[in-house]
């Protein structure tokens, strides 16, 4: 039976559970989370232990559905140290360039369009509705929120959120562990790393 153990059955880990059920590459769907055993179920889906049990299951595919970027990053590390697989999930709604590349253990959620030559890195989300143009290189772990518009030839760093409804311009460089506020028009790279918000020029 083939099988793919969720790690986090929080909100986002609710919708990459979906996603999965839509691809239907799956018999089972499964959570690993440390609310195990207060909570046994996820929507209709198993928890079926503790994060720490991954070993347990080591023969199956996973998905590290955690939202806080670092956090999803250690996670997916730690499995790749381990030579456990790790699924990419691409629901079937979101169009996705046979140009463009997505990396191992990324979420490309509802109506998301990722065009020619770009590059997504491992572990990122692009969230629904997000638009990455053409020309991108996106990282690895980076949150694209939903709404997200980002214009020709950006370039997004590690471990980057960029904030619900973002605009970014064409030839936009966004440097590694930066949040873009919600909302924000970025229209010159940033000189800098931490928050930003607002207008960005």
């Amino acid at each position: 039976m083939k099988r793919l153990i969720i790690i986090g059955a929080g909100g986002h880990g609710k919708v990459c559970a979906e996603i999965a059920k839509d691809m239907n590459c799956w018999n089972e769907i499964c959570f690993l989370d440390d609310s195990f055993p207060k909570n046994k179920k996820c929507l209709d889906f198993n928890i079926v232990g503790g994060i720490k049990e991954i070993c347990i299951y080591k023969n199956h595919d996973f998905f590290v559905a955690i939202g806080n970027n670092k956090v999803r990053g250690e996670l997916i590390l730690s499995l790749l140290n381990k030579q456990i697989n790790i699924a990419t999930l691409i629901h079937p709604t979101a169009y996705i360039s046979e140009y463009s590349s997505i990396g191992i253990g990324t979420s490309v959620h509802q109506f998301a369009v990722v065009n020619t030559d770009t590059k997504i890195g491992r572990g990122c989300i692009i969230n629904t509705s997000s638009i990455i143009e053409h020309e991108n290189t996106i990282a690895d772990f980076v949150h694209i929120s939903p709404n997200v518009s980002l214009g020709g030839q950006v370039s997004i760093g590690e471990y980057s959120w960029i904030g619900i409804g973002s605009t970014l311009v064409n030839n936009i460089s966004i440097m590694m562990k930066t949040t873009i506020g919600a909302g924000s028009i970025v229209i010159s790279s940033p000189i800098n790393n931490g928050i930003l918000k607002g207008l960005i020029k």
